[in-house]
């Protein structure tokens, strides 16, 4: 796709979301498989749910603007999902593991929340109303299951990990 106007900007951010969305939707399932805290499985498995929602609501909005499918490979989100995957076999331990995988959640999640943020502003400046709605509410979702993670993390399995170490 040529870039030539604001618009096409806009709606190449959105298919570079989309895709990361369908990435991260491919690798939640088998992030929910290597966990061993309850809470986190059960925000991973909702998580997994939720980020079919997001990319639905996006591949809705580029189909208004005459954008059936996105073959793009966001490479920004395809690098992080393959730490995350590194992660995963190098942490030895079940509660270092899952303190690890946060980390390594969370930083997808502001990948996505700047990813949001950058294309509902533009939405806003191209005065698509509709657009700016869905994307913020999945803004809003993304932020949410953020600070969610940084609870647990905080609460329980940060400690857990911690602990482990010293036992």
């Amino acid at each position: 796709m040529k870039i030539n106007t604001f618009e096409d900007m806009y709606l190449a951010e959105l298919q570079e979301l989309a895709s990361a969305e369908r990435q991260l939707g491919d690798s939640l399932g088998p992030m929910a498989e290597a966990v061993s805290h309850a809470e986190l499985k059960n925000v991973l498995i909702d998580q997994q749910e939720r980020t079919q929602e997001q990319q639905r609501r996006l591949l809705s909005i580029l189909r208004v603007h005459g954008i059936e499918s996105t073959p793009h490979t966001d490479q920004a989100m395809q690098a992080l999902v393959k730490e995350t995957r590194k992660m995963l076999n190098i942490l030895k331990g079940d509660d270092l593991r899952d303190a690890g995988l946060i980390a390594s959640i969370q930083r997808l999640k502001h990948y996505e929340i700047a990813a949001y943020g950058t294309v509902a502003t533009l939405a806003a400046q191209l005065g698509f109303d509709d657009d700016v709605e869905l994307l913020e509410e999945s803004l809003d979702e993304e932020k949410e299951v953020d600070g969610l993670l940084t609870r647990i993390a905080r609460r329980e399995v940060n400690l857990d990990a911690l602990a482990s170490q010293s036992g």
